[in-house]
């Protein structure tokens, strides 16, 4: 089978290589001329961990090729899936100019019965727009089938997660369509993977439910780690002891600076929207969008009350920038609004990630970026573990100590004991901890 995959951001990028790790044929679209021709050199422009090795073989081996031309990859597919980005607007809908476009490319090509696949987040309605854009723009009447099959792929898990997924959605009103889809994911129930079988609406809403619910679970331990910082219970017992019920799950409740990302910021803002129009006062998700919201403003006062209320001429160093680990996204990374907060009281930043550095400059400005992290710690007023790489994981102290102008560690993703950073004579502060 021959599909085709329109978009090669993160999300189409690994559908398209995992597909043809498949063994499908899989031609992968998109307008970006610049971004096409590097893949056609095996070069990735994103980073996540095995992809840039999955696009190399499959292109070696024919299965995967890349493309402008969307009436090529159209054309030669039985499955079109549509991967293109759907940003919020200024209202927080997701923005669908983009699907539009591509299906109106695709009416325009289209020469035979095709499954076209929304693998976009996008709202409820959405598959039926993708339907009458379709037939309006067909030179002459031609038979498809509108599917959602929405992706849970975890930025720098993303081919571990379409390999071996929770499960699988397919919402689809044709009985052919799904089996179509169900034989492209073949593989899959071999390992005995779930599959979700419903209807378009409801597939397009278990993706916002499933992002909602997961972004709730951080903002709620979030909150509750201020609690035991006033009480002086340790958050990570309370998240144990709470995990280990398996109604709750430990899964998401780490608590940090926030989420960020390109799903749990849109996704949330989305669904509120969505709720909205439709006269449902959504106020979980509202209580959630504000709890992140106001969250690196209480990780400005703790680096603030770290540095004993000054921090203006100070140099902080700053270990991790990314949103995660594992990947160089910085879109709504919480180090965004906390070094800008710190930089307005007078800081100064100098900092290491080790993938994110390059983007982070389309987003912050002023910041001192270093080789490593010990050149970081070189003439620093206090040392911020922002992201929670591995190799922060295991740092020399000792050596760190000697390169500091003050032995201060604000440690915002609770990655190290505080009994044993104190005893190695840091002044270190953590989130939800005594």
């Amino acid at each position: 089978m021959t599909i085709c995959v329109v978009g090669v951001g993160y999300v189409g990028l690994v559908t398209g290589a995992c597909f043809s790790e498949f063994g499908l044929r899989v031609t992968c679209v998109d307008n970006d001329v610049s971004k096409i021709e590097m893949l056609n050199q095996g070069k990735v422009p994103i980073y996540e961990p095995g992809l840039s090795e999955l696009v190399q073989k499959n292109i070696k081996e024919g299965r995967l090729v890349f493309t402008t031309d969307i009436k090529e990859g159209v054309g030669k597919a039985l499955v079109v899936f549509i991967a293109v980005g759907t940003p919020p607007d200024k209202h927080g809908r997701a923005d669908l100019r983009y699907v539009e476009e591509v299906a109106i490319s695709i009416g325009q090509t289209m020469n035979g019965y095709k499954v076209v696949v929304t693998k976009s987040t996008v709202p409820v309605g959405t598959g039926k727009l993708v339907e009458k854009i379709i037939k309006e723009n067909q030179p002459s009447p031609c038979a498809f089938d509108v599917a959602s099959n929405p992706e849970f792929l975890r930025e720098g898990s993303a081919i571990e997660d379409f390999m071996r997924p929770n499960r699988v959605v397919i919402g689809a009103e044709s009985e052919q369509a799904v089996a179509i889809l169900q034989d492209l994911y073949n593989p899959l129930y071999l390992i005995e993977t779930p599959f979700v079988i419903t209807d378009v609406a409801t597939a397009e809403m278990i993706k916002y439910a499933s992002n909602a619910f997961l972004a709730t679970k951080i903002s709620f331990i979030n909150e509750m780690a201020n609690i035991c910082e006033k009480v002086g219970a340790d958050v990570h017992q309370v998240a144990r002891g709470m995990g280990l019920d398996q109604r709750i799950g430990p899964k998401f409740l780490h608590p940090g600076p926030g989420f960020g990302g390109s799903c749990f910021p849109k996704d949330t803002w989305a669904i509120r929207q969505i709720a909205k129009e439709h006269g449902v006062d959504f106020k979980i998700v509202d209580a959630v969008i504000k709890v992140n919201d106001e969250r690196p403003s209480v990780m400005i006062q703790k680096v603030v009350a770290a540095l004993d209320g000054e921090v203006s001429g100070k140099t902080i160093g700053m270990l991790g920038l990314t949103f995660k680990p594992n990947t160089d996204d910085m879109r709504e990374s919480p180090t965004i609004p906390l070094i800008c907060g710190l930089q307005e009281m007078g800081a100064k930043f100098q900092a290491y990630d080790p993938a994110g550095m390059d983007h982070a400059r389309d987003y912050l400005n002023d910041i001192d970026y270093k080789r490593d992290l010990y050149a970081v710690a070189l003439g620093a007023d206090a040392l911020v573990l922002a992201t929670e790489w591995n190799q922060f994981r295991n740092i020399d102290w000792a050596r760190v100590k000697e390169l500091m102008n003050r032995p201060v560690v604000i440690d915002l993703r609770n990655m190290y004991k505080p009994e044993r950073m104190r005893s190695l004579g840091f002044q270190y502060t953590s989130i939800g901890r005594p």
